[in-house]
């Protein structure tokens, strides 16, 4: 026997009607250079429905690809919704990939427009001469005159915008309809493209607003300090959209720590999301100034394992961190790290520390690194993340890379955890960066977190290197706090991790550095780290 239920298509045209009806008076709020910009959501539908006239008279059609190269802000969300929302397919373009990398992502994915902002157009034009599938370029903010140096058919956003009506003839669409498309960083070849449906969308949000997950609600005000250009900026638009939240967008000063609190100070925000090299640096300002942020009432956190003593000092400034798990393919959200309500109080931080247990529509196995088979979840043995869900990739477009989906359809993340008898995840290391030291596993995800517990330590980032005997051993990158630098040396390192790892996890190297590199995502980038690392020592004198 069948259900008889409506056969209600899961697209984000819903979350048009949402806005549009119930949420109409609700704030977005954008940093912009000089200013601050504020709207409505009502603002937002009407505009909305304008730009998918102006790209329909531009000649976009359901299924072209709309790429964008833009910040944090309110007309990129228009385009979040404006593009898919016609059955176009919504690609945003990470503007801090490599020009031959930039220029892949286009080519792969066929792009007809790019919506770019002013700011980045040299960005776009180290590449403009080898995208042969653009045809037209839209520039937002346009003041001045439009550049002459890039391909295309060059038109001004808010001209556009301001020829149309605010009617728009929505197309029904099918739920498997593809509605954006996100490239991985490209930390390993080529970035990979990830196509993300309407129903993986609509359920991703549905997920995000559950209460052991963000929680998101009316009543929020949420500052994604996670670039649009990156995995959906973690499901916030469309969750926020759904849920009739208020938003306050960064714009591009999503690194400036300064820039964040007082925007969250100034605007209530009462969630913030982002990676930990963020809150490293807005944890410092709070400790500094004696500033504090008592709206805010989650920190959630991902791309990297929270450092220990991160999670403690924004606990004593106000500021709890939720940990959470997940990756491009992901859509991003895998798994969040909510304590259980058996968790005995002085486990609590123990539990928060991991990266938590599946999120509802998603499900995880470890999976061992050399057999394949799966492993228990005792929380000792550790082996590679797999999962599949609603909103897990099946493939990658145009079947690249296929080795990374088995042929029982769980994808390989290329994690690396354990998982304990409640379900929670512990991050161990990327596939790529657990260290082999004679025989032994060693996680550089660990060690570094024991690192950064130093207190005269910002941040620290650990690569293997070659070793003559024990085939790898690990090399610690270190920044000092500001106020330490120079006065902070190897041995007391050492020292202090005697009684926290095992004595052959201790790095056979602290090499001291003023910053890391980071990654386009803002996490370690320890590619770049070993492609200028210097051979250890023990190496240099056997050869």
């Amino acid at each position: 026997m069948r259900g008889l239920m409506q056969d209600y298509p899961l697209t984000l045209q819903h979350l048009l009607w949402r806005m549009e009806r119930l949420f109409a008076r609700k704030e977005i709020v954008s940093r912009t250079e000089q200013d601050v910009h504020r709207y409505t959501y009502g603002d937002l539908v009407e505009r909305v429905n304008r730009l998918a006239m102006a790209l329909h008279r531009l000649g976009v059609r359901e299924g072209d690809r709309v790429a964008t190269l833009a910040w944090n802000d309110y007309r990129h969300l228009e385009l979040y919704y404006a593009v898919p929302c016609m059955g176009a397919v919504l690609h945003t373009l990470n503007l801090r990939l490599f020009p031959d990398q930039l220029e892949f992502t286009i080519r792969d994915a066929e792009d007809g427009v790019v919506v770019v902002d002013r700011t980045l157009i040299p960005v776009l034009e180290r590449v403009a001469d080898r995208i042969p599938s653009v045809r037209t370029i839209v520039v937002i903010d346009g003041d001045g005159p439009l550049p002459e140096r890039i391909r295309g058919e060059v038109h001004d956003y808010e001209r556009l915008l301001a020829a149309e009506e605010p009617r728009y003839p929505w197309p029904r669409l099918d739920e498997n309809t593809a509605a954006a498309m996100c490239y991985t960083s490209g930390t390993t070849g080529n970035p990979k493209g990830v196509v993300y449906s309407h129903r993986s969308q609509f359920l991703h949000a549905m997920c995000v607003l559950q209460a052991d997950s963000m929680g998101l609600s009316e009543r929020d005000a949420v500052l994604p300090v996670v670039p649009m250009f990156h995995a959906n900026c973690w499901g916030v638009p469309y969750a926020a959209g759904m849920a009739g939240s208020k938003v306050i967008f960064p714009g591009r000063f999503l690194g400036d720590a300064q820039v964040l609190v007082d925007l969250a100070e100034q605007e209530g925000a009462t969630v913030m999301a982002g990676v930990p090299t963020i809150w490293i640096n807005v944890l410092q300002i709070l400790e500094r100034t004696g500033r504090r942020l008592p709206r805010v009432r989650s920190v959630l956190c991902g791309g990297s394992a929270i450092p220990r003593g991160l999670m403690e000092g924004m606990d004593r400034v106000g500021l709890r961190m939720i940990h959470a798990w997940g990756m491009t393919e992901t859509s991003p959200v895998g798994s969040f790290a909510q304590v259980r309500s058996w968790t005995p109080p002085e486990r609590e931080l123990e539990v928060r520390l991991k990266q938590g247990a599946a999120a509802p529509g998603v499900e995880i196995r470890i999976a061992d690194l050399a057999t394949g088979e799966e492993l228990p979840w005792d929380g000792v043995a550790f082996g590679e993340i797999q999962c599949r869900g609603p909103w897990i990739a099946a493939a990658y477009n145009r079947n690249a890379d296929p080795d990374r989906f088995t042929e029982d359809g769980w994808l390989r993340t290329g994690d690396v955890a354990t998982i304990d008898p409640d379900g929670y995840l512990a991050i161990v290391d990327r596939t790529k960066d657990v260290i082999k030291s004679g025989g032994e596993w060693i996680s550089s995800v660990e060690l570094e977190g024991a690192i950064m517990a130093h207190p005269k330590v910002l941040e620290a980032a650990v690569i293997g290197l070659q070793h003559p005997t024990w085939q790898e051993r690990p090399v610690a990158y270190v920044v000092p706090k500001p106020e330490f630098k120079g006065q902070v040396t190897a041995e007391e390192i050492q020292g202090f991790l005697a009684d926290k790892v095992a004595r052959w996890w201790l790095p056979d190297e602290i090499r001291f550095i003023d910053e890391l590199p980071k990654t386009s995502t803002m996490k370690f980038d320890k590619k770049a780290l070993r492609a200028t690392a210097e051979p250890l020592a023990a190496a240099r004198s056997a050869s």
